[in-house]
């Protein structure tokens, strides 16, 4: 299904395109995550960070800070997906030896049953509807260019850089 875009198209008609179809990926991969979630009775939070618990070595331990850099979530919002999981017994938390200020967060049976089954029913969803979207050739095309994308350090570009390119459009065409 075509969109009609106006303009905004115009500000970079190769760019905003994409970047909106990559915006209406995300938010269609996003409600399946919710959907799939929700079965499992987690939050996509609470699954991000027990994935991330899950998916480091053995015995599945990181310090919050750690957690924090690899999940996509806030250190204030960390706090309440711990608290939450902790009550629910999905991870436990112990003093690190003698510094009582860090309580390294380490995955439960129970939390490592639970994602596993939640990760499993994400990753078959997942398949299926790439799989039925794009061709085996496609999803290796995609993933190369994404990878290269989210590589790149362009995709950190400043407010500053930002902010100089837009002084280039006509504000008098607003």
């Amino acid at each position: 299904m075509g969109y009609q875009f106006e303009w905004s198209i115009s500000y970079d008609p190769v760019v905003v395109p994409l970047m909106l179809d990559l915006a209406r990926t995300r938010k269609n991969n996003h409600q399946r995550v919710k959907e799939i979630c929700g079965r499992h009775l987690l939050t996509p939070a609470e699954f991000d960070v027990l994935a991330t618990l899950r998916n480091c070595a053995s015995p599945y331990e990181l310090i919050p800070s750690e957690i924090q850099n690899r999940a996509l979530i806030t250190s204030g919002g960390l706090t309440k997906v711990l608290h939450q999981l902790e009550v629910r017994e999905l991870i436990s938390r112990t003093q690190a030896g003698g510094d009582q200020r860090v309580k390294p967060v380490k995955l439960t049976k129970l939390g490592g049953r639970l994602i596993a089954k939640a990760m499993k029913e994400l990753a078959e969803n997942s398949g299926l509807w790439i799989r039925q979207s794009l061709s085996i050739e496609e999803i290796a095309q995609l993933s190369r260019i994404m990878k290269k994308l989210a590589d790149s350090s362009d995709a950190r570009v400043s407010c500053l850089k930002i902010k100089s390119k837009t002084n280039l459009v006509d504000e008098g065409a607003l």
